[in-house]
């Protein structure tokens, strides 16, 4: 008995060989072993699910069209972040009416199996920062409701944050005091909790009790000054607002210029009408880099600046300053975005270009709810830069990847420039005699005119976005029209690491 055990095992042993070998043999181009190789520890996929019950908090009218699709991210060698990747097949299956009034089990019928879709190699790519300071001025009621966006882009960084922070500043006008200052137990309280989260900040009080926003703004400058290391090479000026959404291109992109040289890095306002009042300088909602070479020299003439200023805005005296004393002008750089355009910026964010920043994001937009950049960044943990990158299937539907999936019902995809951004904002303010008519043509053109939606295009937003398992979970969102019922459509972002497709993946055009 012992040796026919024997004999079976080393049976299977051969055979196992033997497989591994003709893997070895015949594998793709390019294609290690480990791709034809099965996965014995991959876990299987139900692309269609009997229980819809993370939807009742949603509070949706039933019943709803409803569909779904598994993506699985295969990042890539060779493969580079497009204005648009093209997929002959469509990416979800029929809707089917789902009504969950009573019962949150269903019986699917119309699934399909994970779609593996290709990303950049390096796209998770890890990120030191630690040669940039950032400094924001704000109050501790808004710096606590900024942590779920500072925990998308600042941690893991080291990037250090120094914060000067208020209790509020409605004081009255004949108080000598600018401001109400923050309790020092709340500060510290809410100083170690950040820091409890992997935030490497410091909140400090304001330099002087007699400093207006501006001027505590500018004295982020000596602040940042005095606490540099070695290795600082910049110091940044944000809001509390202001979101990165990639830190490796960031960082990427700083390293074009030499920080031993004066260099003053940020982005020129989106409306001209602004940029013609307030002048050619860094808009601070956008991100304003100072090279550490003028930051000496800013903060050394951070007293007569502070003085001679008289602006109530503290990225204007930033700019006076460094006009008084350098001859630097500004590095403007498209992808840092300030947003000084109104209501609906589906245009900006359906483009597929990847921005540095973003801005203005916790209010306005169509139903005045803002855009939660911090619930639709999720799925960059699956799939690093992906986030708002477009993927077209078929001749009518775009995936912007965190933000909509939208149809072109009369003549699909192909009679739009995509190359072009639609103009779905608020017309900016006119300058008179000017010929950027669109009052944006310096900055987010070229532009195409906005479509008639529902007519010309059916847009299906992010609704909500939340992590799974490891996995992300995205929910679009569509209200039905004329009596129609609502769509929702489900993507489940998985890795592949831990999922690995049973199927070839379905071709797409680079």
């Amino acid at each position: 008995m012992l040796l026919r055990a024997a004999v079976t095992a080393l049976t299977c042993l051969l055979s196992l060989t033997s497989v591994i070998f003709v893997a070895h043999l015949y594998r793709r181009d390019n294609a290690s072993s480990s791709e034809w190789i099965p996965s014995f520890s991959a876990k299987h996929i139900e692309p269609c699910p009997d229980n819809l019950d993370w939807l009742l908090p949603l509070d949706l009218t039933y019943p709803i069209k409803y569909a779904r699709r598994d993506i699985l991210v295969n990042p890539a060698t060779g493969v580079e972040r497009l204005p648009v990747t093209k997929h002959d097949g469509t990416l979800f299956p029929d809707f089917q009416s789902v009504d969950l009034t009573d019962n949150a089990k269903v019986q699917l019928k119309n699934c399909r199996d994970p779609l593996t879709l290709d990303v950049p190699e390096a796209a998770k790519r890890p990120v030191d920062a630690s040669h940039i300071i950032f400094g924001i001025s704000t109050t501790l009621t808004r710096l606590d409701e900024s942590i779920p966006s500072l925990l998308r882009w600042l941690p893991n960084t080291q990037a250090q944050l120094f914060v000067i922070a208020i209790e509020d500043d409605d004081v009255p006008e004949d108080s000598e005091d600018r401001f109400h200052p923050a309790d020092s137990k709340a500060m510290s309280d809410l100083q170690s909790r950040m820091r409890n989260l992997g935030l490497d900040v410091t909140i400090v009080n304001p330099l002087s009790t007699h400093h207006w926003f501006s001027q505590r703004y500018f004295s982020l400058v000596p602040v940042m000054w005095e606490n540099r290391q070695p290795t600082t090479k910049w110091i940044s000026l944000i809001d509390d607002d202001t979101f990165f959404l990639s830190m490796p291109s960031l960082v990427e992109r700083l390293s074009d210029f030499d920080p031993n040289k004066q260099y003053y890095v940020g982005a020129l306002s989106e409306d001209w009408w602004s940029v013609s009042r307030y002048g050619l300088m860094a808009f601070g909602g956008a991100g304003i880099f100072v090279s550490i070479a003028l930051a000496e020299i800013v903060n050394a003439k951070y007293k007569d600046c502070q003085e001679r200023s008289h602006t109530s805005a503290g990225d204007i005296r930033l700019r006076e300053c460094i006009s008084w004393h350098t001859s630097t002008k500004l590095t403007n750089i498209l992808e840092l975005h300030q947003i000084d355009i109104h209501n609906d910026l589906s245009g900006l964010y359906e483009s597929g270009r990847l921005p540095l920043s973003l801005h203005h994001w916790k209010g306005g937009g169509p139903d005045g709810k803002g855009y939660p950049l911090h619930t639709m960044h999720l799925v960059a943990d699956i799939c690093g830069d992906c986030f708002l990158q477009r993927w077209q299937f078929g001749s009518d539907m775009l995936l912007v990847n965190g933000f909509s999936i939208a149809t072109y019902p009369k003549g699909g995809v192909k009679r739009l420039d995509l190359a072009k951004m639609e103009e779905t904002w608020d017309h900016p303010s006119i300058v008179e005699g000017s010929v950027n008519v669109n009052g944006v043509d310096h900055s987010l053109g070229p532009t195409r005119p906005k479509l008639d939606l529902e007519q010309e295009k059916i847009q299906y937003r992010l609704l909500d976005s939340t992590t799974v398992d490891g996995a992300v979970r995205q929910i679009y969102f569509r209200k039905g029209a004329d009596g129609d019922q609502d769509t929702v459509l489900e993507l489940m972002w998985r890795n592949p690491v831990e999922h690995e497709p049973e199927h070839e993946p379905e071709p797409q055009e680079h």
